[in-house]
């Protein structure tokens, strides 16, 4: 998994390169070689006036095709990103669900064919 951390208006510091990296790996790890290059963005929406305004926005790229992407917002960076690497997990195992059971009725299909 290649990462790509992106800070708007800033650079990351090293404990919040830390928090992504463990966050992701722990969220993305059991996939494995199957997740590509993965990109971090955060930006605060509203800059000095405050609020909930810290937006985490995570873009896996899928192994051998396809990207999925999950967003949180939240009053500070690092439960924006605890909670948009829980939504990216979740979205990733959906996807490769998704395609395992597409394969699987796919060749279903061809096996009830009378010619098979």
């Amino acid at each position: 998994m290649a990462l790509d951390l992106r800070v708007r208006d800033g650079k990351p510091t090293p404990e919040l390169r830390d928090h992504v990296e463990r966050r992701l790996g722990f969220a993305l790890g059991r996939f494995g070689d199957r997740v590509g290059r993965v990109t971090v963005s955060l930006e605060d929406l509203n800059g000095p006036r405050g609020g909930v305004d810290q937006r985490c926005r995570i873009t896996v790229s899928l192994v051998p095709s396809g990207m999925v992407v999950a967003e949180a917002t939240d009053l500070e960076a690092f439960a924006a990103i605890n909670r948009a690497a829980e939504r990216i997990a979740r979205r990733v195992r959906n996807e490769f669900d998704r395609r395992l059971a597409t394969r699987k009725s796919g060749s279903t299909r061809e096996s009830d064919s009378p010619g098979a």
